[in-house]
């Protein structure tokens, strides 16, 4: 348990680390560069994210999964990562003329030419980000992490300055790539030191295959709403949507990153521990909720005022997509927990299931709302992500004492509590703001001081254990 929470304080520190660089720089360049850049990469971005699936192939997981791991599992990871990563960046390059033409933007053909070049380099990371992962080591991935999106954050804001445009956005993402990799290697130097081996990627293949096609799935669902509001519609709406899902999904995946990184690798140490693993189940998704929720909750109801004070009046149409979507992502790292649990007990086949089934959903809801404009799929996602938490949750309950209905009694009572704490913030703050005609900075203000004053009340009160553990482990007590 100590190794546990020790790896979770510095998988914290890496992620909220590097996302709250992340999310400073993208709104400062948001502001600099304004929907039409952010736009053109939110465009590119399910070409990359798919690419980096089909890279890593589920070898990952696998490998972390594998209790004797031996350097042939590793050599046989990374030589063939490496492979699969030149052959996606090929096709891309030779793609590039036809993405540009379909989407009616030449500006694409250069762009993915030279974004594509993070796949290549990323791929030589996958295999000692799972090294690190096995013994727990967040520390030395949080220092190359840390680092390298600190330099790029600089180089990238000091080009949107000398109006290199979409460019910036570019040479970051390259930047911050070929720095982690560097680094990586230099903190946890590590070569293959054995040729390709077939049974061993007969294992991992068997293993990450269906993981492989799931996140596929996924990844490409996660990002056909630019996709087709692209092609449908414009950069600029593309950008508009782009930011609001960014916020939304930036601290709902960061804190999902967090516990993923822990509980996986933790999950699987104590899978045959029957009476162990499942009350880690039932605490890490209490736990989670007490902490995403608020979170969410919350930046739906700053949406307006923190996009006119932070961004600019020229991303107000954001405001309410961003209030949509941080509902739609409170649910987030609820449905990765469940989904690890599959991992964890070896039903990939199970997990591939859910994908095909939660994507056949998200299709038949874009068929109903995208005549209806880009607000009504904001609201489509809000449904599909309900729907998914009882379809996740059903089939987790087969592998699992915590069937839907313990999952609802131990989540709906926090769930709850979060909506009417956010209610009641959001009628009091803009009461006060109505009678007593305040701007935009200090009902911004309000909100964000009322908000976690009603919260954390609520929360010591109505959820005690959650509430006492969580602040054991921020004082660092004995739990």
């Amino acid at each position: 348990m100590k190794t546990a929470v020790n790896g979770l304080k510095w998988s914290a520190l890496e992620r909220l680390g590097v996302q709250a660089i992340q999310l400073i720089v993208m709104l400062l360049l948001a502001r600099l560069l304004g929907p039409d850049a952010f736009g053109l990469i939110g465009i590119l971005t399910v070409f990359i994210a798919i690419s980096q699936v089909i890279s890593d192939s589920g070898f990952s997981s696998a490998l972390i999964r594998l209790k004797e791991r031996t350097e042939i599992d590793f050599s046989t990871a990374f030589q063939f990562n490496i492979l699969v990563a030149l052959l996606c960046y090929l096709a891309l390059f030779i793609g590039a003329n036809q993405i540009a033409v379909f989407f009616e933007q030449p500006e694409l053909e250069a762009l993915i030419k030279v974004l594509g070049l993070s796949i290549i380099i990323n791929s030589f990371t996958l295999v000692q980000k799972a090294k690190l992962t096995i013994k727990m080591d967040f520390k030395t991935q949080a220092k190359a992490s840390l680092s390298a999106v600190l330099f790029s954050s600089v180089i990238s804001i000091t080009l949107a300055y000398l109006d290199f445009g979409v460019w910036a956005l570019v040479y970051q993402i390259l930047i911050n790539s070929l720095l982690t990799m560097l680094l990586l290697n230099l903190f946890h130097p590590w070569l293959p030191n054995s040729l390709f081996n077939k049974q061993s990627f007969s294992y991992l293949f068997g293993f990450g295959y269906k993981l492989l096609l799931a996140a596929m799935l996924d990844t490409l669902f996660k990002n056909i709403y630019q996709l087709i509001i692209g092609k449908q519609f414009n950069p600029t709406q593309v950008g508009i949507f782009t930011q609001a899902n960014q916020l939304a999904s930036v601290p709902a995946m960061t804190f999902t990153t967090i516990v993923q990184r822990v509980t996986y690798p933790m999950l699987s140490n104590i899978q045959s521990e029957t009476d162990k693993f499942e009350y880690s189940y039932k605490l890490t998704l209490r736990m989670a909720a007490l902490v995403i929720f608020p979170l969410m909750a919350g930046l739906g109801i700053i949406a307006k005022p923190f996009i006119k004070v932070v961004l600019g009046d020229d991303w107000l149409q954001a405001a309410d997509l961003l209030t949509i979507l941080s509902f739609t992502f409170m649910l987030y790292p609820i449905h990765a927990i469940n989904l690890n649990l599959l991992q964890v007990k070896g039903r990939s086949d199970i997990f591939l299931k859910l994908e095909v089934i939660k994507k056949a959903l998200i299709v038949l809801i874009l068929f109903i709302t995208i005549p209806f404009g880009i607000k009504a799929i904001c609201i489509g996602m809000l449904v599909h992500t309900y729907l998914a938490f009882f379809i996740n949750s059903y089939y987790t309950g087969q592998f699992s004492k915590l069937k839907i209905r313990d999952q609802l009694n131990a989540l709906a009572p926090i769930w709850l509590m979060v909506v009417l704490s956010a209610l009641s913030t959001y009628f009091i703050v803009t009461s006060i703001v109505s009678l007593f005609l305040l701007n935009s900075y200090i009902q911004l203000f309000l909100l964000l001081i009322t908000m976690p004053l009603i919260y954390i009340a609520s929360a010591r009160v109505f959820q005690r254990d959650l509430y006492t553990q969580i602040l054991n482990i921020i004082l660092r007590r004995k739990v």
